[in-house]
């Protein structure tokens, strides 16, 4: 493996930065809740957390995409209660919307 060219690290040092961020990022999370005592309500409101982040990820998706969006994340709800499988209800859901969408919607 050879160096890169003098004047060309610049794409090298700008993936190094966004590792750097990454990991300042995801480990402030760490350090700050370290100070936080974990009393009943905290927790409650941690175990709601990755709920209301997907909510307020896919809702407005589905509010842009349209029926089919949001059929297609039903039949994925349906089938990860039925079969907990979380391959199958990605499955489900990408079937469901390409019906949809050749179905004209």
């Amino acid at each position: 493996m050879t160096l890169p060219e003098p004047g060309s690290w610049g794409p090298y040092l700008a993936i190094l930065g966004m590792a750097l961020a990454t990991y300042l990022c995801r480990i402030s999370g760490v350090v700050l809740m370290s100070f936080i005592p974990l009393t009943p309500r905290v927790r409650r409101g941690l175990a709601a957390l990755p709920g209301s982040i997907v909510v307020a990820t896919v809702l407005p998706l589905i509010e842009r995409l349209g029926l089919a969006a949001g059929l297609a994340l039903l039949a994925a709800i349906a089938s990860m209660v039925i079969r907990r499988s979380e391959l199958l209800a990605l499955l489900v859901g990408m079937v469901v919307v390409a019906l949809m969408r050749a179905a004209g919607f």
